[in-house]
């Protein structure tokens, strides 16, 4: 349950601790995944994917850092240690070496709707309890799903 109190505001519950780490996770996970694909893609129209990646990275670590204080404002402990990232993410494990274009921006589509679809499953939890973070988290899942709109755009025909 939330609670509140008078000296230290408002302090949030294990349940939304918990959605908010799981987050913390994926968007750690997006941004290492996305940087690992920069630098090892090759092919057809390498440069302005190669730029575009590094958009998600960065859009990736900002929204990392956002809730990760978010969590630190409520009273939350952020956890983005390696061995807890790699034990706890959601997201598969990308193909090592190097990877042609068009594999990349299908692994890395499915890496931003997965990133997506975790903000928006636990987006009503979050509001629910603390409306403050989940406008936060509105703010993540429209540069998310923008991005993923942007590169799947890559591999689609008419």
């Amino acid at each position: 349950m939330t609670t509140m109190h008078t000296a230290t505001g408002f302090r949030a519950s294990v349940r939304l601790s918990a959605h908010l780490q799981r987050i913390l996770i994926d968007l750690i996970t997006l941004q290492l995944n996305a940087k690992q694909t920069h630098w090892n893609l090759v092919g057809r129209n390498f440069r302005d994917l190669h730029l575009q990646l590094d958009e998600i990275v960065d859009l990736a670590r900002e929204s990392a850092d956002t809730v990760a204080e978010r969590m630190r404002a409520v009273h939350a402990i952020p956890d983005g240690r390696p061995t807890t990232v790699a034990a706890d993410t959601d997201l598969p494990q990308l193909p090592p070496g190097e990877q042609n274009t068009s594999t990349i921006v299908d692994l890395m589509t499915d890496q931003l709707y997965r990133t997506a679809g975790a903000l928006r499953t636990v987006h009503d939890e979050v509001d629910a309890e603390d409306p403050t973070t989940a406008d936060l988290l509105h703010q993540i899942i429209g540069g998310i799903e923008k991005q993923a709109w942007m590169l799947g755009s890559e591999s689609r025909s008419v």
